[in-house]
């Protein structure tokens, strides 16, 4: 009886470690750390060596030995429940009349979109939604430099809770968007792991927050249109009504219109104000801006909206309508999204630091990693005015 062949199996080879890396670049192991960790405390030539080193012995670190050794993940958390709806299958697409054949479409007019997500967050999973697309980017920058990944998540609804607890167990602090996790959950996690919030700067707990300076922001956009326009019939497009950001927004509105009103007191024509609801769509936007144009009244002098995105939605509106922007209406947002730059005409807008809200968020979790017990910290970041063609100088 002849023998069955038995297939050749090749030795398993023992996996490199970070003793055999320091060795064949000829550094310390500390070194090897730092250059995977911190590449940018390591100087370039020696970062080299080692990496090549890393390449030709084919070595992984191990995430979860790490763990272990220093009770660190290596990993930070950022929150969005912005980007929910991941899982929503797209709504079936009419089939062309030939196979192969591709449908030409008429979007002359801009109208063709991505179908809506369906819920309260469709705005937010909008591809167009440059905003959140910045803090991320800024957030990943500045974990690579610090020397950690970063793990992106999104949850929804009643699972919102569950994820971030499993987020929790995963990372070594986690930075969420204001409002959208309940206070006692943070809290919960805060005792566990560093916990930074976004967008909203106001006191009540004991959390790290980052913001922006919306309310000095959207006053100084709005005195702007009042005063060295002398507008005084004006539409404010407000945000969501659980947004930080639109309250603190709307209150800066209000401050220059209530300032500007004081101002006329002996005599002038006093400020008209109408406020239209959005939520932070361009699609709320033109909603809005058809209710401008059928509301029977006289179309405003100006409209101030309270993100970009909504300005872009108006804008939309009134081109179409043939409304002269800015001969016959102003119009001006806040954010300074890319968006703005291109839209016709180019859009006024208070211009926030988008991606330093996230390098910001990343290096208060690991300076709170490395000194625990210091006071909480609130940092508002600065904005700029930007005046182009939609509400321009005068």
């Amino acid at each position: 009886m002849v023998p069955t062949r038995q297939p050749r199996k090749d030795p398993v080879t023992k996996a490199p470690t970070v003793y055999d890396v320091a060795a064949h670049a000829g550094v310390s192991i500390a070194t090897v750390s730092r250059v995977l960790r911190r590449p940018d405390d390591v100087r370039a030539e020696t970062r080299a060596r080692v990496l090549d080193s890393v390449r030709t012995l084919g070595y992984v670190p191990s995430g979860a030995a790490r763990g272990l050794a220093g009770r660190r993940h290596g990993v930070l958390g950022l929150f969005l429940p912005g980007h929910d709806g991941i899982d929503e299958p797209e709504p079936a697409r009419p089939a062309a009349a030939d196979a192969g054949r591709i449908p030409l479409i008429d979007d002359s007019e801009g109208r063709t979109a991505p179908p809506a997500l369906p819920g309260p967050a469709r705005h937010w999973s909008s591809p167009s939604n440059l905003y959140f697309d910045e803090v991320l980017r800024g957030a990943e920058v500045e974990s690579w430099r610090r020397g950690f990944a970063l793990m992106v998540a999104a949850g929804r609804g009643s699972s919102r809770d569950v994820m971030v607890n499993d987020i929790a167990g995963r990372v070594d602090g986690l930075a969420v968007l204001a409002r959208t996790v309940p206070d006692e959950l943070l809290a919960h996690v805060s005792r566990r792991i560093p916990v930074v919030v976004l967008a909203d700067s106001r006191p009540g707990d004991d959390l790290d927050h980052v913001s922006v300076d919306n309310v000095a922001g959207m006053r100084a956009l709005t005195e702007f249109v009042l005063e060295r326009h002398g507008v005084r019939d004006v539409a404010y497009v407000a945000g969501p009504a659980d947004s930080p950001d639109e309250a603190d927004r709307h209150r800066g509105f209000d401050e220059a219109v209530g300032a500007a009103g004081a101002r006329d007191a002996g005599g002038g024509a006093p400020v008209r104000v109408r406020v239209e609801p959005g939520d932070f769509s361009r699609d709320g936007g033109r909603r809005a801006g058809e209710a401008l144009l059928t509301s029977g009244e006289e179309l405003p002098r100006a409209v101030v909206c309270a993100n970009d995105q909504t300005a872009l939605g108006v804008l939309d509106v009134l081109g179409r309508a043939g409304v002269d922007v800015p001969g016959r209406v102003l119009v001006a947002g806040f954010d300074g999204i890319e968006a703005g730059r291109f839209s016709t005409p180019r859009l006024t807008t208070v211009r926030q630091p988008m991606g330093e809200l996230g390098r910001v968020a990343v290096r208060s979790i690991v300076e709170r990693l490395a000194d625990p017990g210091r006071p909480p910290q609130r940092v508002t970041l600065p904005v700029e005015v930007l005046l182009r063609e939609s509400c321009p100088v005068r």
